[in-house]
């Protein structure tokens, strides 16, 4: 059964809310979130959720966010996964939900970066995945909540989404969905962190797709992205992980949140940690 014309009217105000709110972050410097003692005590970080809503409920509950008013959550990549309806329609849509009503509700604490498959949604970018092209299931899914008003939601939805940071700076930690790949062997254009979003930034090989997309785990092009963007340590999701956080080098921890280990990390804001002192503060959500 599509849902009311109040509950409908409810989902697109929350979106436009949630877009304003990203724009209205008084942390925000261009694209990225910039936490210091003055603005945050710590920050819970998670990696991606895919639609999983009881991590997201664990999550949650770690942050405890009333109770601690200067703790910051950040989330990433929760379209495509999770339940459908029974005609095969992806419910992930739903999580986005969450998320935009969140940030309405936390405006200057919660912060949902780009991920690649939120850019996806944003740019009708086809992503396969075990024969199953996930944006149609999404788009199925939103029809069957909304039926003809369908439109209007995922216009709203993409102006949140389009209006998403980019990263998260918490002292020598920066928070991205993934690192371009390769900059040990050339350039990146490090502008697209302080200016609008422009479309060629958003299309394939842009500075922001291959921002959220990248795959390459490589030491140098690790420690490459470090010194790109004045960094100790990377903080990234993208990457499956069984057991829920990965290292692949000395720079990066890689965080996911889609399995039953799934794991995040909480940061004091204002500290200089290493690669192991991050480490140290990873934690499984249950």
């Amino acid at each position: 059964m599509a849902a009311s014309s109040e509950e409908l009217e409810a989902v697109v105000e929350c979106y436009r809310a949630a877009a304003r709110a990203n724009t209205a972050t008084p942390a925000r410097r261009g694209n990225v979130v910039v936490l210091d003692r003055s603005t945050a005590g710590d920050c819970l970080v998670s990696g991606d959720l895919h639609g999983n809503l009881p991590n997201l409920e664990a999550i949650l509950a770690n942050a405890a966010l009333d109770t601690y008013p200067r703790r910051h959550l950040v989330l990433q990549e929760v379209c495509h996964g999770g339940p459908c309806f029974a005609d095969g329609g992806c419910r992930s849509f739903e999580m986005l939900e969450r998320v935009a009503a969140l940030k309405v509700r936390y405006p200057e604490r919660v912060h949902f970066l780009l991920s690649n498959h939120e850019l996806a949604e944003l740019t009708d970018y086809p992503i396969m995945k075990s024969k199953r092209l996930l944006n149609l299931a999404f788009r199925q899914g939103l029809h069957q909540a909304y039926g003809a008003d369908a439109d209007r939601v995922r216009d709203a939805y993409c102006e949140f989404i389009r209006t998403c940071p980019l990263a998260v700076r918490a002292s020598d930690a920066f928070i991205t969905h993934s690192l371009p790949e390769q900059l040990d062997r050339r350039t990146y254009d490090r502008g697209v962190f302080d200016r609008p979003y422009e479309s060629r930034d958003l299309r394939e090989h842009g500075a922001i797709f291959q921002l959220v997309w990248g795959r390459d785990h490589r030491t140098d092009n690790a420690h490459a992205f470090a010194t790109v963007v004045g960094a100790r340590v990377l903080i990234h999701g993208h990457e499956p992980f069984h057991h829920g956080v990965g290292t692949p080098n000395d720079t990066q921890v890689i965080l996911d949140c889609t399995g039953d280990e799934a794991c995040c990390v909480l940061l004091p804001v204002g500290e200089s940690l290493s690669h192991a002192e991050v480490l140290e503060r990873v934690f499984r959500l249950r």
